[in-house]
Parts: C-alpha cells; sequence; structure tokens
C-alpha cells in the first residue's frame, strides 16, 4: 500500500558503521543511537540492538523506549529517555530507562521516590544549557548547578551518571570548540568539588560530530548521541555528508491520484489556506499537474526532494500534494509511484504517521 516509507536495512547498517568509526575510533566517544527519528520502528531498533559499536539507545518517547527496553538491555545496552521526565510517567521512567536526562530538581526528587519503590538505582545525567535556551540549567547559573548536584548526591536511589548539553535544536547555536569546552570545564568544576568521578560527558547530538573529522571536539566529551546523523548520513551542524555514509536509505512514495493540465496560479481572491497560511504562487502557465496521495498530516513538505529531478513541489494541503512534473522525461500515468529523498521532518512525520506504510529492503 502507499503512501509508504521504504527503509533499506543494509544501507541503514553500513550508516551505523560509518558514523560508529567515526565517533568510537576517531572520536573516542561511546556511541548513543537515539531511534525517535523512525519511531522506533521495530526492524531499526533490531538492527541497532545487534551492532556491537553501539553502547546506548535512547529515544526523548518514554512510550517508545518501553517497545523495545527488554530487547536492548538483554543485547547489553543500556536504555536513555532524551526528553525531561514528565511527572506523570516516573514510574516508566524508572522501569524502562536505565538512564534519563534531567534539569529539574522536584523531578530529580520523584525519580528518586520511584526507583526506592522499584528497589532500584536510577542513573540520571544533569542538563546543562550552553545558550541554545533549550533544556539544562543555564551554564553561568553556578550555585544552581552545584545545588543540584549536591542533592542529587544525597539521594540513595539516583546516580549522578554525567552531564551533557543539547545544541542546534531550537536556538540553531552550532557546538564549537569553545562552547563545549564550557561543558568540560563544568564537567572537572563537579569532578574536583564533589570528589567524584563523572562517567558521562555528551557533547550533544548530530551536530557535534562534524567536529570529530575537524580534530576539534574536546578530549573531555566522551558520548556523542546520533539519530540523524545514522539515518540520513549527513551532520547536523552544516548538513555536510559523513564519510561512509548514505543519504537514501529512507525513502518515501506516494502514488498519483490525478494528472490533469492546469494554471499555475489559482482564480479567484485568495485567502488563507489550510493552515492559516496566505499562499504565494509562481506563475508558471499552464502546466502538467500531479496529485499524489500524500499531505501534511504525514510528512514535511519542506525537507523532501523527488528522486526525478525535473518534478517540482508546488504545495500540500493536509492530504494532497501538487507536483508539477511539465519537464520531467518520465511518462506519468493515474497509479504510478513518484519517490522522495527525506531530510529529518518528512522522515519523522512519515515515521509517526498511521497512514505512511514502513516496508524495509
Amino acid at each position: 500500500m502507499y503512501p509508504r516509507l521504504t527503509i533499506d536495512l543494509k544501507k541503514l547498517k553500513n550508516n551505523l558503521e560509518g558514523v560508529a568509526r567515526i565517533t568510537k575510533e576517531q572520536g573516542r566517544c561511546s556511541l548513543m543511537i537515539v531511534t525517535k527519528g523512525v519511531c522506533a520502528d521495530r526492524e531499526v531498533v533490531k538492527l541497532i540492538c545487534r551492532h556491537p559499536a553501539v553502547d546506548f539507545v535512547a529515544d526523548s518517547r518514554i512510550q517508545n523506549l518501553e517497545t523495545y527496553a527488554e530487547r536492548a538491555r538483554k543485547a547489553g545496552k543500556q536504555t536513555v529517555l532524551l526528553r525531561l521526565p514528565m511527572a506523570c510517567e516516573i514510574d516508566k521512567v524508572i522501569r524502562f530507562a536505565d538512564i534519563s536526562f534531567n534539569s529539574e530538581l522536584e523531578t530529580l526528587k520523584l525519580l528518586n521516590e520511584e526507583a526506592a519503590s522499584q528497589r532500584v538505582k536510577h542513573k540520571v545525567v544533569l542538563m546543562i544549557d550552553l545558550g541554545d535556551l533549550r533544556e539544562g540549567i543555564f551554564f553561568k547559573a553556578e550555585e544552581a548547578i552545584y545545588n543540584t548536584v549536591s542533592q542529587v548526591l544525597s539521594m540513595d536511589h539516583l546516580q549522578l551518571y554525567g552531564i551533557a548539553v543539547n545544541l542546534t535544536c531550537y536556538g540553531a547555536i552550532i557546538p564549537k570548540h569553545d562552547n563545549l569546552s564550557r561543558l568540560c570545564q563544568w564537567a572537572e568544576n563537579i569532578e574536583k568539588t564533589f570528589s567524584i568521578e563523572l562517567q558521562m560527558v555528551s557533547g550533544g547530538n548530530s551536530s557535534s560530530i562534524y567536529l570529530i573529522e575537524k580534530g576539534e571536539l574536546p578530549g573531555r566529551i566522551n558520548n556523542l548521541r546520533l539519530g540523524e546523523a545514522f539515518l540520513l548520513g549527513n551532520d547536523t551542524a552544516y548538513g555536510t555528508k559523513l564519510s561512509g555514509t548514505t543519504d537514501d536509505a529512507l525513502l518515501l512514495e506516494a502514488q498519483i491520484i490525478e494528472l490533469k493540465e492546469k494554471p499555475s496560479i489559482p482564480i479567484g481572491e485568495s485567502g488563507v489556506d489550510a493552515f492559516g497560511k496566505k499562499p504565494v504562487y509562481e506563475d508558471r502557465g499552464k502546466i502538467k499537474r500531479a496529485i499524489i496521495a500524500i499531505g501534511q498530516q504525514d510528512t514535511d513538505i519542506t525537507s523532501m526532494k523527488p528522486l526525478d529531478s525535473k518534478v517540482d513541489i508546488l504545495g500540500a494541503s493536509s492530504d494532497h500534494m501538487i507536483l508539477d512534473v511539465t519537464k520531467s522525461d518520465e511518462s506519468y500515468s493515474i497509479g504510478d509511484v513518484v519517490k522522495f529523498k527525506v531530510g529529518y521532518g518528512a522522515m519523522l512525520k512519515g515515521a509517526t504517521s498511521n497512514y505512511v506504510e514502513k516496508v524495509y529492503k
């Protein structure tokens, strides 16, 4: 059935080995693979859990970790919850995540209480905000950082496993040697002040991996969290292709349901579209327009690219995407399938949509 997301497991394995070489062999970092980009797809999770280079398997949704925690642990991987825990999910966090990322003292207290109830020791990583302004204690708030560390160390059922930073996801701040060095300095300050050793200093996500190949990742960084780098073969700082990877392991495919010649400019007074935006149209004259059976409910049209380079995406509503196939060398017909390379947004929404089938090669 269409639309569908085709996942080439052989290419993904190749990508995994490519990022492992960079991260582990060149960067001397442990490897955390993030599964949220494909909504913890079962076959992709199997691939990750089988690979000996993977140390941690992570997701932002506890529901996803729940589906594979047992498998990952049996394979010798630790499970990690990346998004800060909600109060309503504390019991599942302790049950299915070996490690959770945190920044709020009240949440840490809840985790400690639940870990006591379940008779386990839960590992926590303290998030430090270096300026991207998403989660984490702001790096200049010294008293807050020291106080949080002190209180975690006093909790019998929590282990302060490390510290981490997130960059590029909100503020689009690019990881550099300078800002990541602040994280390293905080690791040293915490270890010296409290006479402890942090097991993890996690230097970010797929936007940090380029620093390894440039020889600029600070030496104290010993972990990276990779999703897009593994799935799409690129860093997310500059979008450059990573050595030994490919960008077409996942393809989005949709079927043509209408094919007609029509004007390129809508006729009549223009208001806003289905999503409250006022669209702008290019006058291309009369064109051959193909409608495919997928829309913005299922994907992100701004981060997908037709494999046929002579096809243009004109726009989409919830359930329909309109293409200009006028200049294509292909003689498209009703029922034909159009294939697209996907960026992160298109992949994420496609993997999450119940209306997009997942198939494997």
